[in-house]
């Protein structure tokens, strides 16, 4: 796998759980009004169902839905969009170069990249190092 490919499919495992826990339903069938599995808010649960309910989650699918109806989303799922994004630019802001040197030949999904990286967390460059438990503790990553 290129290492493009391979930054690619990080990417789509960072956000993947911000917005697909949208989906999810809670035993009764029905999500809960503005939360998603574990009780999180999501602002994107109804644009979600509206817009992305015959989506399969995983591989960043219900990512991909979303943005092709901005123009459409409620503002606050468009900020959570932003914000998610925002936060994959700086987890690879900070380790693309650790994982293109340290983690290549490791397929992007389930969490492997991270495994990696924290296998290696001692080799990491400072930069990394200081984002790397914020990404651990952050759900997208670790799907």
């Amino acid at each position: 796998m290129s290492t493009k490919n391979a930054l690619l499919a990080i990417a789509c495992g960072l956000l993947v759980l911000t917005f697909e826990p949208a989906l999810a339903q809670q035993p009764s069938g029905k999500p809960a009004p503005g939360k998603a599995a574990g009780g999180r808010d999501h602002a994107c649960t109804e644009d979600a169902k509206k817009f992305c309910s015959k989506v399969r989650p995983g591989g960043g699918r219900v990512y991909q839905c979303l943005s092709s109806h901005d123009a459409e989303l409620a503002p606050a799922c468009r900020e959570q969009m932003s914000a998610a994004k925002a936060r994959f630019d700086k987890f690879m802001q900070a380790c693309k170069g650790d994982i293109e040197k340290a983690c290549k030949t490791i397929p992007p999904g389930q969490g492997r990249v991270l495994s990696c990286l924290k296998g290696r967390e001692d080799q990491l460059t400072p930069e990394c190092r200081a984002e790397f438990p914020r990404a651990r503790s952050d759900a997208t990553l670790n799907k």
